[in-house]
């Protein structure tokens, strides 16, 4: 994870913080290491990008990126989603 992505270090902060809880009910359970369900939970399934054209109050027009995280889609359709807009 950090090998990757080496500048992400609030996603490494966040994933350390989610293993600290999850790690018991893992180590309970070996077969969610054949799963892979950790390595499915840092890692998201799909990352749709968009754009978000606006204009501001001098009349120019901005556009910002946005990015709509869809995590896991194991348990049937994709419900809600985290979305980013960048500035």
């Amino acid at each position: 994870m950090q090998d990757r992505d080496p500048e992400q270090h609030e996603f490494h902060w966040a994933v350390l913080g989610v293993l600290d809880r999850v790690r018991p009910v893992l180590e309970r359970n070996p077969g969610y290491r054949r799963l892979a369900v950790l390595e499915r939970m840092m890692e998201p399934e799909r990352v749709i990008p968009f754009r978000v054209p606006w204009m501001d109050d001098g009349g120019q027009v901005q556009v910002n990126r946005g990015y709509r995280v869809q995590m896991n889609s194991a348990l049937g359709l994709f419900k809600g989603g985290c979305i980013s807009i960048l500035r």
